[in-house]
């Protein structure tokens, strides 16, 4: 790069031979003295090593020449003045390049370096050339880094040192070096020059070393070509590519200012490939906390077992993100589900385990089990193949002692199964496009908060997001969207899962579930399902749906709050309990539902928002909330909003303690629910007892086990019309099935009473 060429610009200033009025002896500024009636210097028209030369007497400490033409100087131009001098007669001095540094205003730019280096004049009639480089950059060689705020100079020398000599001058020269500068202005250093072959064979991976060292803050130019490189390399600088690399798996490529995907796949020239590699060096000191894919699509044709890319490491406890790109899963018989079945023996001794497997060597780690009295998202935890042995995520609600199962793994597009431990990972801003091809996410068996947020999930063909041990302790799902491949199926005909839970606190926010088998299956406790719109509707009429929101742990410690519930509901069941009966534990409850949205249409009258289902004898309802709701059905009405699913057993309603069903508005529903409920009961006729029936307003068909308060409403009369001004003693749980309430007063009495009933003890 050559301005004067390429921009027009005028460097070289005037010969001597054309006038000494345009050379200064002060700044060259206008105005400024010059040599044109000097006495102390002259033109000489025929020197013999100069032609043309201005030969002065130096008679002061610093002798100035300066050229009164504005010499531009721009942003990124390097300049350099040279000049040649002899010492003709008398005190030898010493020269040097100098100048005056100008700005927009031509006001003088202070505090510049403004003087070259000196050179000595030793010997008369001996040339000796000065120089000096004036840029914008503090840059190796440049004598005069003046910055941007100059944007003119007055260039020329200085004669210092001794007076009472004569010096002769020869024409000064000013050009343009900017081209010295510009590999260092491209900041880039070329792996060919360090030794680097683009053959494909040749290793090149001291060559790329030796590069990186030498860039001090350049780019490193990876020039076309394909360079092997025997082992793993992490640059300090930039990186472009041109050409690509190829390296063992096992190797590293790490690049610390350029951690993207787009450079792995420039690197690469495979984006899957570039993944696995992007990946690996993520989970490998990268000095980023994050893996930006660029808002790039990579086309995946078989899962990536994420342990096998990092290779070095089987558990990673720091936190790492992979963000911002899309998975598009292609046809492959790769996706294929592995399915094996096998005979087993189960004990609930040791819930967790089943031995005497047969064929166990071919059961993969993460399969999903199936067989009697085996709940629903039980996995493969851990395969112990000299044992006979398989570990399970969860234990069998009633499998026999020996019996064939079925075990089937799907396929993910991120698979994680392979590490023992992974914690603190997280994704976001990730769209998975399953095309009914795969599934998307599988667990690692331990770890803690895992994160998804903002990702997307479309049309998985089995699964979103799989635990298959307690990987998803405090999983957190915030802000994403899972689009099922089912949506032309019957609701009861689906069979995909948005995702699963085998530990606790979890926290589900602000989520959209659209058509899923289930939205989610949750053991554990401490779960927050906040602000979340999950529905599964479908295009019949009068027909059954299916649960969005199941828990399999009975006492669950969990909030389901502010969510949008849709042609699903909610069910609670024990069906992860070996022991599934009651037997001195906690029983259903302590669950918060609240402040939710809940609607249904062209559902059969049946149905109902809020399932208990207890797989095992004796259970009870034991803190449950249930308030600041609604409730609305379309195109047909709903009998209840609540129910017990009696598949297996039924409820203890004589143990029913502090449930609260309140606050909530029901629309199209045919009976609505309290719990407690206040009733006005009128008795027409006088009698000695009254009996009252609360019990459709009691929510799960409970017992009127507790009656909080009797308040006539005006007065209570006998058979004559007389006032009676006792008052009633209660039988709860009266009749044959301990569901109505009666008063019981000291004489035959008529009137109206205000009744609270409910169906437990709140303590």
């Amino acid at each position: 790069m050559n301005k004067a060429i390429t921009e027009g610009l005028a460097l070289m200033p005037t010969t001597f031979a054309n006038g000494l009025d345009v050379w200064s002896s002060e700044n060259g500024t206008p105005g400024s003295a010059t040599y044109e009636t000097a006495a102390n210097a002259a033109f000489v028209a025929a020197d013999a090593d100069f032609g043309g030369a201005l030969e002065i007497l130096k008679q002061t400490s610093t002798t100035k020449l300066r050229y009164m033409g504005e010499t531009p100087m721009l942003p990124g131009m390097y300049l350099r003045v040279t000049a040649r001098v002899k010492a003709m007669s008398g005190n030898l001095c010493s020269v040097r390049i100098a100048g005056w540094a100008g700005s927009s205003s031509t006001a003088h730019v202070n505090g510049l370096v403004e003087v070259g280096p000196e050179v000595a004049l030793t010997a008369y009639g001996e040339v000796v050339e000065v120089s000096a480089i004036i840029g914008t950059g503090a840059r190796g060689g440049v004598d005069m880094p003046w910055g941007l705020s100059p944007i003119l100079g007055h260039f020329g020398l200085d004669l210092v040192g001794s007076n009472g000599g004569v010096v002769r001058i020869d024409d000064l020269v000013i050009e343009d070096v900017s081209d010295f500068f510009l590999a260092d202005s491209l900041g880039q250093i070329d792996v060919r020059d360090f030794g680097a072959v683009g053959d494909g064979v040749t290793d090149s991976l001291a060559a790329f070393e030796a590069a990186d060292a030498a860039a001090a803050g350049r780019t490193v130019l990876i020039a076309e070509g394909v360079y092997a490189l025997s082992g793993g390399i992490t640059f300090e600088n930039h990186v472009r590519f041109e050409g690509t690399v190829t390296m063992p798996a096992g190797a590293i490529f790490s690049m610390r200012k350029d951690f993207n995907l787009t450079s792995y796949i420039d690197a690469f020239g495979d984006e899957v490939l570039a993944f696995r590699k992007a990946f690996q060096a993520l989970l490998n000191f990268t000095d980023h906390d994050s893996l930006d894919l660029c808002g790039r699509r990579i086309e995946v044709t078989e899962p990536f077992d994420m342990q096998e890319v990092v290779g070095n490491k089987t558990s990673y406890e720091v936190r790492r993100v992979v963000r911002n790109g899309q998975f598009n899963v292609q046809t492959s018989s790769a996706w294929d589900d592995t399915v094996v079945t096998s005979s087993a023996t189960y004990s609930v001794a040791s819930p967790e385990q089943l031995t005497n497997v047969a064929n166990i060597a071919n059961i993969p780690v993460g399969a999903r089990i199936s067989g009697a009295g085996v709940g629903r998202e039980v996995y493969v935890k851990a395969v112990n193949v000299g044992a006979g042995s398989l570990t399970l995520s969860q234990p069998f609600y009633g499998a026999a002692s020996t019996q064939t199962y079925t075990f089937t793994r799907y396929k993910y597009v991120l698979d994680f199964t392979g590490f023992s431990k992974l914690s603190q990972f997280q994704l976001s801003d990730v769209e998975f496009l399953l095309n009914g091809r795969a599934s998307a996410i599988a667990m690692a068996p331990a770890g803690e908060t895992f994160h998804v947020k903002d990702c997307h999930f479309k049309k998985p063909k089995d699964r979103g997001i799989t635990s298959i041990g307690t990987g998803c302790q405090d999983l957190q799902i915030d802000r994403c969207h899972f689009y099922s491949n089912e949506s032309n199926l019957a609701a009861t005909a689906r069979t995909s899962i948005g995702f699963n839970v085998n530990a606790n606190d979890s926290k589900i926010r602000n989520n959209r579930m659209q058509h899923m088998g289930h939205s989610m299956i949750l053991f554990g406790n401490g779960h927050l399902i906040v602000g979340n719109h999950c529905f599964q509707g479908d295009q019949l009429t009068d027909s059954p749906r299916k649960g969005s929101i199941i828990f399999t742990y009975p006492n669950v410690k969990s909030l389901v709050t502010g969510n949008y519930i849709d042609n699903s509901f909610i069910e609670m069941t024990n069906e992860h309990d070996a022991a599934p009966a009651f037997s001195n534990e906690f029983s259903f409850g302590g669950l918060t539902v609240t402040g939710n949205i809940f609607t249904a249409n062209d559902v059969a009258a049946s149905f109902s928002w809020i399932v208990i289902k207890p797989y095992g004898a004796g259970h009870f309802i034991q803190g449950l909330a249930v308030q600041g709701n609604v409730f609305k059905a379309l195109n047909g009405n709903v009998d209840r909003v609540e129910r017990v699913d009696e598949s297996f057993a039924t409820l203890d309603y004589w143990r029913t303690r502090n449930l609260v069903f309140s606050g909530n508005t029901f629309n199209a529903i045919n009976q609505s629910t309290f719990n407690p409920v206040s009733l006005e009961f009128t008795q027409s006729t006088a009698a000695t007892s009254w009996t009252l029936d609360a019990s459709a307003y009691l929510p799960f068909g409970g017992n009127a086990r507790t009656v909080e308060s009797v308040m006539p409403e005006g007065a209570i009369k006998n058979a004559s019309n007389a006032n009676v001004f006792s008052h009633p003693y209660v039988v709860n749980n009266y009749g044959t099935t301990a569901k109505l309430t009666q008063l019981n007063w000291s004489e035959p009495v008529k009137g109206t009473v205000n009744v609270i009933i409910r169906a437990d003890k709140p303590i």
